[in-house]
Formats: C-alpha cells, structure tokens, sequence
C-alpha cells in the first residue's frame, strides 16, 4: 500500500482521549490529528518522537490529518511502525488481490464485514470455487516489549476475545476459520500478550486447539508506504 500523497513530518506532543494526537510540524505550528488507535499504544507515545501524518482532502473533514507511522524507539533499535488501525484490513485485501498470502492460495473472492456469530461480523468471507468458505478475522499488531517478538493486544481487548470464541464456533459447527495477524512492524515472532489480558489469552489459545489458523505476516514500512511481508512464527 503506497501513501497516496507524501506523508507529512511532525514529533509528537501528547496524545489523549484515545483518538487525539497533538503534533508539531517542521514550521512549529501545532495541530491535532485523529488517531485511529484505540488500544494503549505502549512505547509509542514518547514526547518528541518523529512521527508521519496523511492530509485529508476533504474540506469538511474536522480534522485534516490523520496519525499514520511513528518512529518508536523499541528493543532491537528504532523503527517506524504503523499505528493506524483502519489500514490492516486494506492491506490484507491488498496482498491477498497479489497473491501473497499462502494460507489463502486457492481462494479467488474476499467478502468484506459479513455478520456471523453473536451479533460480531468478520473482516471477509473467503470464497472460491471448491473451497469451503473461510471467515478471516484480521487482528493489528504493534507491540514489541522484546526484540523482535510482536505482542498482541496491549491492552483489555474484550471484543478481540469474543471474536477469538465466535470463531472457535465456527469450527466447530464444520466451517473454516482464520485470524490474519498484520505486524506493523519488523519482527520475527508472534505471541499473545497473556500478561496483559489474560482472557484474550484464554480465548486465543482456545480458538488455536479448536482448529482456527493463525497467522501473523510482519510489515515493511518506509514512508511511502506498507507493505505484508512473510508469514512469522506463532508461539
């Protein structure tokens, strides 16, 4: 996924009510940008840290920029990491339209928000012809306490682990099911993050030993762009 415009550089100020950032840009001015993270973003909030920010074109738009990648400083050495929760799903249509997700091979359509379960609705709907129709659920990854191991969630994610039970459901009754799980990061392994919601935990390892898939694709990011690369292991 190539950044429609060039990014914008700022350093983080503060951010606050969950979906508000303030920034400075290189001219000093300050102004807010909608985040769209709703998780804790641990070790991604240092004051001053170098952050890229995306312009909306729409004048009726309250606020014009949008939060995209921050340079985080984490274990192993800095790099950029993609924060915005709205892009994963974009960007595993991306590379499923590529070819570049094997766990998929063979699947020709992916259905968006179809509903499933108790009232929840799944990222797509896999489909193709002598395939069994598979529900992908996509998770966003961008948690790293240890070098090189991605960690997911960073904080309470009560919804994640219904999911986490609806898909195990699914399964169960005869159907397919997997989790996508995009690493906007560079890391070498995947784990979920028991210390920081153990039900999540529980619903997670429950799914696995229930027959779900599991998957977790590292990203590659520069400032024009991400990209879904290779597949890490999931301990």
């Amino acid at each position: 996924m190539r950044f429609p415009a060039p990014l914008i550089e700022a350093r983080l100020v503060r951010r606050y009510k969950r979906f508000l950032a303030d920034m400075e840009l290189a001219d000093g001015s300050l102004v807010t940008a909608h985040c769209a993270n709703p998780g804790a973003m641990l070790g991604l909030l240092a004051p001053g840290a170098r952050a890229l920010l995306s312009r909306s074109t729409n004048p009726a738009r309250k606020l014009g920029y949008s939060w995209e990648l921050v340079e985080a400083d984490l274990p192993g050495g800095p790099q950029w990491v993609g924060i915005n929760t709205l892009r994963p799903n974009s960007l595993v249509a991306e590379a499923f339209a590529e070819g570049a997700l094997p766990a998929l091979a063979g699947y020709t359509n992916l259905r968006p928000e179809v509903r499933y379960g108790r009232a929840s609705r799944v990222d797509f709907l896999a489909s193709g012809e002598g395939m069994a129709p598979c529900h992908v659920e996509v998770k966003n990854c961008h948690l790293m306490r240890q070098a090189g191991l991605a960690e997911f969630p960073d904080c309470v994610a009560a919804r994640s682990a219904r999911h986490m039970e609806d898909l195990a459901a699914v399964v169960a009754a005869g159907g397919r099911a997997m989790v996508i799980i995009v690493v906007q990061m560079w890391a070498n392994r995947f784990v979920a993050a028991r210390d920081l919601d153990p039900a999540f935990d529980r619903a997670f390892q429950g799914a696995r030993a229930a027959g779900v898939a599991v998957h977790a694709h590292r990203c590659r990011i520069d400032p024009s762009g991400i990209t879904v690369a290779d597949a890490i292991p999931v301990a």
